[in-house]
């Protein structure tokens, strides 16, 4: 099996985790860098899908685009107060995190493939 996981450079993992968590990631572990220095490294993970958060300044920077895909993009969408779009591949639609990175959700229509 090959998992490809993004590192997203966050400045408030917590505050990423509260916006991440809308979207149905839950905290999977936190490891602080050079022996409890303050920047923090967390783990979430969805339905088998990982995301790395780094407060870690020598990680790259922002934006990142990440897709994620979920059972119910109405659903999600109002959570944000966004706005639902019909394309070839999905409904979606996109929304930033706290830290810029640009996040499209979307839902895969019958008889779509991914």
């Amino acid at each position: 099996m090959i998992q490809v996981v993004p590192i997203l450079r966050v400045t408030d993992v917590d505050a990423s985790l509260a916006w991440w968590q809308q979207l149905g990631f839950v905290h999977d572990f936190t490891h602080r860098y050079g022996g409890g220095t303050t920047h923090r490294f967390m783990g979430i993970r969805r339905d088998g899908a990982d995301i790395f958060l780094s407060e870690n300044p020598a990680d790259d920077v922002g934006p990142a685009l990440i897709f994620v895909w979920v059972p119910d993009v109405d659903e999600v969408a109002h959570r944000f107060g966004a706005t639902v779009e019909q394309h070839p591949w999905a409904r979606d639609f996109e929304v930033s995190d706290p830290d810029g990175h640009h996040v499209r959700v979307g839902t895969k229509e019958i008889g779509q493939s991914a």
